[in-house]
């Protein structure tokens, strides 16, 4: 069986495709996945901004401490991965501000989460421990944006950057060409030039997301990638 570390920030629409193709595949290949945070806020923040664990609210790491406060209390890991699915769908296909705090209960609600959970998450400073944790390792590792893959403790892949989320017998077939990529440890960077139309495609896939953040709070966002 393969494994494979998945960082995410609820906030980026690119990893979350690429996290609907990775539970594609495990219905296509042997694949076991665990997800993991990574925070864009504090990848990204310049020296005169706050660490986001500083804020009462902060966009995605808020988000993270909700899902590491329910990974302890709950199924583990799978209380993390179906938590960024919900939010995730709400935010990026739904275009719903999950993003903020009276967004966030939503999802709790969808989950039959207590209500109370995001305030004992906020409340409990461990989820910021939790959170930094993840997000260190991930630094340590090389990892400078998301969607980041750690492949069998060892590969770290950046991407893959697709939408829409290929599925079915597509999705497999897009893992063994991830996974042909480690086989070469010399190979480091590929990208495809986006036409017009591909733009204007991305840009219609991303749309209820960019309604949601336009609807959402207007405090300063990290950027959806780390690198342009």
């Amino acid at each position: 069986m393969a494994t494979v570390d998945f960082y995410f920030d609820v906030m980026c629409p690119w990893a979350y495709q690429t996290s609907k193709w990775i539970r594609s595949i495990r219905s296509e290949r042997d694949v076991d996945v665990t997800w993991r945070f990574f925070s864009l806020e504090e990848f990204n923040r310049g020296e005169e901004k706050k660490h986001p664990w500083e804020r009462p609210w902060s966009f995605g790491w808020s988000l993270l401490r909700i899902a590491a406060y329910l990974r302890r209390q709950g199924e583990g890991n799978d209380a993390v991965g179906e938590f960024y699915a919900v939010a995730g769908r709400m935010l990026h296909e739904e275009g719903r501000a999950v993003h903020t705090r009276d967004g966030v209960d939503a999802v709790i609600a969808e989950l039959g989460e207590d209500p109370a959970t995001v305030e004992e998450a906020l409340g409990d400073e461990s989820t910021n421990d939790e959170v930094r944790a993840d997000h260190a390792r991930a630094v340590e590792l090389g990892v400078f944006g998301v969607p980041s893959l750690v492949v069998d403790d060892g590969d770290v892949l950046f991407g893959p950057v697709v939408a829409p989320a290929p599925v079915g017998p597509a999705a497999g077939r897009l893992w063994d060409v991830v996974t042909a990529w480690t086989e070469f440890p010399h190979l480091y960077e590929m990208q495809r030039s986006k036409s017009p139309v591909q733009q204007a495609h991305i840009a219609t896939v991303f749309e209820p997301f960019a309604i949601a953040r336009a609807t959402g709070s207007a405090a300063a966002s990290p950027r959806v990638r780390s690198r342009g």
